[in-house]
């Protein structure tokens, strides 16, 4: 891919924030997508990204960016972009969002509002695709939305055992990243554990209901089943972590289990999109994996401690929050959208 072919011009709202970096770092040479603006809280306007910009991110401020001017969020800055990406926070998102798509611009957006709507694919791409496919028979604009970066993490290694699963009960343990640049103070949790995230614990079951369910122009049906889920922040810098126990609906080997995640590849993989995973689930072996500091990977879930016992599966997974989480899932969606000629 990428010879001669057409490219995607995209612009980025929240372009200074982990999430809006990230997606300035992944697009460096990209051989198909190209940033056409950059835009930032209204009091940035006008000066350069490299001039305000706090690069938080490992590796430098990539030089394709650091003399662009940044626009404001009104779509009359955006015109040029064939989809705007949207990293805002979640207190400014929809208003902003909802202002561009009414002028006709697509949108995909990182951010929570609008999730569960029924007319808005939420997309993780090896893992349901297919609901893009409704787009095709919108007339005009569309918006995509991408998961809940736990959510993101934790469908990858359900999606190839779905079937097999009656209940789940799941205990994340989440990156301070996760709380945004700002959002978490040193003294709330250096040697500590918090046990509650506002809003996250409901964003896992609905939204994983939503992705492993049926998506039709109008209305989805959810996966339905039921997800129990304890959301806590750890200090760990990059990384969140999930335990999860599935009770499984009929009897299962750990062994066929293992297999079908170290098997599964979706179109992302099938059709080597730029930004995806060759191995998007890494089953691990060591007794101690997987680990945020030793085991994460960009855009790849990994897996361990997979066990069955009294027909209860566990496994403990990892994903990187902020690329596979964010601002790589926002990528590899319009990669695929180009692969499925949407865009």
């Amino acid at each position: 891919m990428g010879e001669g072919m057409d490219r995607v011009r995209v612009s980025i709202l929240g372009a200074t924030g982990l999430v809006g970096q990230w997606m300035i770092k992944l697009l460096a040479n990209h051989p198909f997508i190209e940033i056409v603006g950059l835009s930032a809280s209204p009091g940035k306007v006008g000066r350069k990204y490299g001039d305000v910009v706090h690069w938080f991110i490992p590796g430098d401020i990539p030089e394709y960016v650091k003399d662009m001017a940044l626009v404001s969020t009104d779509p009359a800055d955006h015109k040029a972009a064939d989809v705007v990406l949207s990293a805002l926070p979640n207190d400014v998102a929809w208003p902003t969002e909802s202002k561009l798509a009414n002028a006709g611009l697509n949108v995909v957006s990182n951010a929570s509002p609008e999730r569960m709507n029924p007319r808005i694919p939420l997309i993780n791409p090896e893992v349901n695709w297919e609901h893009l496919n409704i787009l095709r028979d919108l007339k005009g604009n569309w918006m995509v939305k991408n998961p809940n970066c736990t959510a993101a993490i934790i469908s990858m290694p359900l999606k190839p055992i779905q079937d097999l699963i009656g209940t789940l009960h799941i205990v994340t343990l989440q990156s301070v990243s996760g709380a945004g640049y700002l959002g978490l103070s040193y003294l709330a949790i250096d040697g500590n554990v918090i046990p509650f995230i506002k809003g996250e614990e409901e964003k896992i079951d609905i939204e994983i209901n939503k992705m492993l369910g049926k998506q039709l122009v109008d209305h989805y049906d959810p996966w339905g089943k039921p997800i129990y889920v304890t959301a806590t922040r750890v200090p760990v810098k990059y990384g969140h972590t999930a335990v999860i126990h599935a009770i499984l609906n009929r009897n299962a080997d750990a062994n066929q289990v293992i297999e079908r995640l170290r098997r599964f590849k979706s179109l992302p993989q099938e059709k080597e999109l730029p930004t995806a995973p060759r191995e998007p689930i890494k089953v691990l072996d060591r007794v101690d994996a997987p680990q945020p500091a030793r085991d994460l990977d960009p855009m790849a879930v990994s897996v361990g401690r997979v066990t069955i016992r009294d027909n209860v599966l566990r496994l403990v997974v990892i994903g990187d929050n902020l690329v596979r989480g964010a601002a790589g899932i926002t990528i590899l969606t319009i990669e695929t959208m180009k692969t499925l000629g949407i865009l």
